[in-house]
């Protein structure tokens, strides 16, 4: 691809994840509230409801992702692209619409089949990059995740003071927008002859799963990889609740510390990762990224005011320069023809993980703040993530070693 055309194909798709992440982000911080709402209920009981919301999308994206991946092999990443942003408009007209928790499930589910946004975009972004710009270039995904969770939560916080409904509408709007701008803008990325025929034997989750045993490097990284995406929802899944009960933040504050969250991502993925990859390596970088996390949970669950959870914001984010190196590292194992598989197995494995990261902290997080509790403890599920993480770079460690 030639340089003008690679560098308007890269703004495309940036432009395309950040509305993306916008209207994701706009409905973050009053989920709390509409759940209460739907279930009359406290707040405990609204977050094991959430963590449960989670886990149906990523059980339907579990089985649905690797569909989608081998299918962007096949007929491109645009159309496969488009469909996605389409299905999370109905996701969210159906939530605003809701009358009942049933209905959030519904949303969820149908958001779930065609929730390949990132992961298509990841393989984009891996069709459009030379092997030594990937990780910078993934970087991308990251910047336009903190960009977009700048303006989205604080717009949802603000939104969200006229009702809890309202963010959702917005994010529809948002949604069918980038819908309209990705159909009439966004340019194919595959080329004819780079594609390849759709398998069904490859497309099923464990089937996309087991393709990376072919890479000995990418199949060890697997297991570390789980153990940081579950240690992830610790505070993806948690953090409104947390916060809320801890500190008693509104909606408007949540949205603004997401914000900060935002502005420290967008920092790490659009600047810090294009000086400190080259500079450290791939390796090094995922080692330094993962023990930044680590300090990261530990500093959230012994967080006493509000503001300390804005100051420690900026030292969890610095672990964002793992991931891309990770990706990085997987990436340029695989040929031009199954990148979209890849991509589409990594997202397999989030979903996976999402089965079983939002369940397990947002009731770690429920029962220690409820009555039944040997103890008040509302970080416990921060410092469980934190135990996950050190486990996760033992594992990366060990099998990074294996490529040397």
């Amino acid at each position: 691809m030639a340089k003008d055309k690679l560098q308007a194909a890269t703004g495309f798709i940036f432009i395309t994840l950040l509305i993306d992440v916008i209207g994701f982000g706009i409905i973050i911080p009053v989920i709390p509230s509409l759940i209460q709402q739907l279930i009359h209920g406290s707040l405990s009981e609204a977050s094991t409801y959430g963590g449960w919301l989670l886990a149906a999308y990523a059980v339907v994206q579990f089985i649905c992702a690797p569909i989608m991946g081998n299918l962007s092999d096949q007929f491109g990443r645009r159309p496969v692209l488009l469909f996605s942003l389409l299905g999370f408009a109905i996701d969210y007209l159906l939530t605003a619409f809701s009358t009942s928790i049933v209905w959030l499930f519904i949303g969820r589910i149908i958001a779930g089949v065609t929730g390949s946004s990132f992961s298509t975009a990841s393989a984009y972004i891996a069709d459009i990059s030379t092997p030594e710009k990937k990780a910078q270039n993934f970087g991308m995904i990251g910047a336009a995740f903190g960009i977009g969770f700048i303006i989205g939560p604080m717009l949802g916080g603000l939104l969200g003071e006229y009702g809890a409904r309202i963010p959702f509408f917005a994010a529809a709007v948002l949604s069918f927008l980038n819908f309209a701008y990705g159909y009439f803008v966004l340019p194919e990325s595959l080329k004819k002859e780079d594609r390849r025929p759709f398998s069904w034997k490859r497309a099923n989750p464990a089937g996309s799963l087991l393709q990376l045993n072919k890479y000995p490097v990418i199949a060890g990284l697997v297991a570390s990889l789980t153990l940081l995406y579950i240690a992830s929802h610790a505070v993806q899944s948690t953090w409104t609740y947390y916060t809320i009960e801890k500190f008693g933040w509104t909606n408007k504050t949540i949205g603004i510390s997401l914000g900060v969250v935002g502005i420290s991502v967008a920092i790490v993925q659009g600047v810090l990762i294009r000086l400190a990859i080259p500079k450290l390596g791939q390796e090094k970088s995922v080692y330094v990224g993962l023990a930044f996390y680590c300090i990261g949970f530990v500093l959230f669950a012994v967080a006493t005011k509000g503001w300390m959870m804005f100051a420690f914001t900026g030292i969890y984010c610095l672990g964002g320069i793992a991931m891309p190196a990770l990706q990085g590292i997987m990436s340029n194992f695989v040929p031009k023809n199954e990148q979209g598989e890849l991509q589409g197995a990594l997202t397999s494995l989030m979903s996976a993980t999402s089965i079983i990261g939002p369940p397990l902290m947002n009731h770690i997080f429920a029962f220690f703040t409820s009555t039944a509790a040997p103890m008040h403890l509302s970080g416990a599920a921060m410092y469980l993530a934190a135990v996950l993480t050190l486990l996760s770079t033992l594992l990366a460690y060990k099998s990074l070693r294996q490529s040397v």
